[in-house]
């Protein structure tokens, strides 16, 4: 079982290359896969063709508020992640044919995210264990990070957009992760549709870290990503997925 994760600033594309990464692992035969959607504003599904309502499915934090808030549930004694796990599995997970997917959902109240991460971390320590891949595509920014939503991980792709800013994001993102002692094997950057090829040298001068290379522009991404349409059904010819497969595949991810 591998864990990756994918991040990076709002905006980069890092949604749409956890969705055409996993169009590339389920031909490869890399499944079974888990994909677990710890961003709040839960686009993942819409991404991958996935309507969790419609499935009749509930976030987290959906979950959360059900047993909590609704049914006057106490947090106090058996641990809350205790008391819904049971749920995740039962009313949380969707279970597609080549992949899975959970999300965590937008905040339950007022406040940190604590709750909700920490059912999420606790439930994944179970998840986990029949997949083969298991892909997160975290939140923008670097919070999320110090919650440590899992421990360890195999890959990080670190995807940015041309701007200090995003370099930056990446060096910190970088230090925090050993900071909080999150056990990873590799970490990429990867260049988003936007980032010019003619400034892929600094990524390595500025950041010290291995450059996978870029996300090609695709307009089809666009109109699929517009019209709700699963990005695995874009054609094999499309310049981003082709560009997706070369960054895998230097990664390595089929290879073991």
């Amino acid at each position: 079982m591998r864990i990756i994760v994918s991040m990076g600033r709002g905006g980069t594309g890092k949604t749409s290359f956890v969705a055409l990464m996993t169009k590339y692992l389920i031909q490869g035969g890399g499944t079974p896969i888990l994909l677990i959607d710890a961003d709040p504003d839960q686009s993942l599904g819409d991404f991958l063709g996935v309507d969790l309502y419609a499935e009749g499915k509930k976030t987290i934090s959906e979950l959360l508020i059900e047993t909590f808030l609704e049914s006057g549930g106490t947090t106090v004694g058996v641990p809350p992640w205790d008391r819904i796990e049971w749920k995740i599995w039962e009313s949380g997970l969707y279970e597609g044919e080549n992949f899975d997917l959970v999300a965590i959902g937008p905040k339950w109240v007022e406040g940190c995210y604590c709750l909700p991460n920490a059912a999420l971390k606790r439930a994944i320590e179970h998840l986990v264990k029949p997949y083969r891949n298991v892909i997160v595509d975290s939140p923008a920014g670097l919070e999320h990070l110090n919650r440590r939503i899992t421990s360890t991980v195999d890959t990080i792709f670190d995807v940015i957009d041309p701007s200090k800013k995003s370099l930056d994001h990446v060096m910190r993102a970088y230090r925090i992760v050993r900071e909080v002692k999150i056990n990873f094997r590799r970490f990429y950057v990867v260049g988003g549709y936007r980032f010019p090829e003619r400034l892929e040298p600094l990524v390595k001068e500025r950041t010290g870290l291995e450059y996978l290379g870029k996300i090609s522009f695709d307009r089809t991404v666009e109109e699929y990503t517009l019209s709700g349409k699963s990005l695995l059904e874009i054609p094999d010819s499309s310049p981003a997925y082709q560009s997706v497969k070369e960054i895998v595949d230097r990664a390595g991810l089929l290879r073991n």
